[in-house]
């Protein structure tokens, strides 16, 4: 089993998988609409546009779960994200990243390193992960990180699949 084969729900409460982007680079991000790192979707959505016809998508996951930054509902999430940012990338529902009810996505993402060999628990909102293609997770970056890093982008482009 692969990271596109794990159940996941869209905002909206479709079904689906990573296995939807299969072939392409995704950057999974947790993200929150009252955080003071809020303004990394203006980054992430720059990406979106930037690589989409490359092969690469970000998924923005939903989490309430530091400090209750994200306590709206899908629709207040969805209006959010369109209205103040623009965002046009796929957004998945709310999800819990730590914990007992650890969505099994972050569980196998969560054993992934980052540059610093630090495993574990999801620091904070808009921590990034980078899955490959294939859906193998290749990079870890932690939420602090804006989106346009150069670390970042050449992470990115390292996996693009065209």
């Amino acid at each position: 089993m692969t990271l596109h084969d794990i159940p996941l729900r869209t905002l909206t409460g479709e079904p689906t998988t990573l296995g939807a982007h299969k072939g392409s680079a995704v950057l999974l991000v947790n993200v929150a609409s009252r955080c003071g790192l809020t303004p990394q979707y203006a980054g992430l959505e720059k990406l979106q546009k930037e690589y989409a016809d490359r092969g690469f998508t970000v998924v923005g996951v939903p989490c309430n779960q530091f400090a209750g930054q994200e306590p709206g509902t899908a629709e207040e999430i969805r209006t959010f994200c369109s209205t103040t940012y623009g965002v046009s990338f796929p957004l998945l529902e709310k999800t819990d990243v730590n914990g007992e009810n650890r969505h099994p996505l972050y569980a196998e993402l969560t054993k992934l390193e980052d540059s610093e060999g630090a495993a574990g628990d999801i620091q904070w909102n808009f921590e990034k992960f980078l899955v490959s293609p294939d859906g193998e997770p290749v990079a870890r970056i932690r939420p602090r990180t804006e989106p346009d890093a150069p670390e970042v982008v050449a992470a990115i482009e390292a996996q693009l699949p065209r």
